[in-house]
């Protein structure tokens, strides 16, 4: 990360709670508790809501899309990165007007998302828009070349449309 924008906090690291576990996952939470449960932020003047069900160990099902990795919900697993990097989705979602971050919407799994990636260090927070409301759903490191390569067709290929659109 060489032009770290001023507004992204440091990484939460797990060598900073001497390799325990369950202090280490206290403190992401804590972090995700107070950007997005006891004060929410706001996307392009919209008020984000929270997926809290189905609640996992006394946590939002959010929480655990920002910190584990995995396709079958039951067998998701901790993914490091994901949680040293609970402290950026809010700053993402907060300055997505940022020259840095890309964001464009396109439709996954069936529902209207919108995905702000901040390139410099392939970070990809996706929104659930719900039409009447905005939920954070999910973000994460983006670590393969295709998966970016991808990313960047997807941004590209929105641009052109809304150009034409416009």
């Amino acid at each position: 990360m060489s032009d770290t924008p001023e507004w992204l906090p440091p990484l939460v690291l797990f060598a900073d709670y001497s390799g325990d576990w369950d202090a280490y996952l206290d403190a992401v939470y804590a972090f995700f508790w107070a950007d997005f449960v006891e004060d929410k932020p706001i996307f392009q003047g919209s008020r984000l809501g929270l997926k809290k069900y189905p609640e996992t160990r006394g946590k939002e099902a959010t929480f655990w899309h920002m910190i584990q990795e995995g396709a079958v919900e039951e067998e998701r697993t901790p993914d490091f990165r994901r949680c040293e990097r609970i402290r950026w989705p809010r700053p993402i979602i907060e300055n997505s007007t940022d020259a840095a971050i890309k964001v464009w919407r396109n439709t996954r799994k069936g529902g209207e998302r919108i995905c702000l990636w901040f390139e410099e260090d392939s970070y990809l927070v996706v929104l659930a828009d719900r039409g009447k409301y905005i939920l954070p759903w999910t973000a994460y490191p983006v670590e393969r070349e295709h998966q970016q390569r991808k990313l960047q067709r997807e941004y590209e290929e929105y641009c052109r449309t809304t150009a034409q659109k416009g």
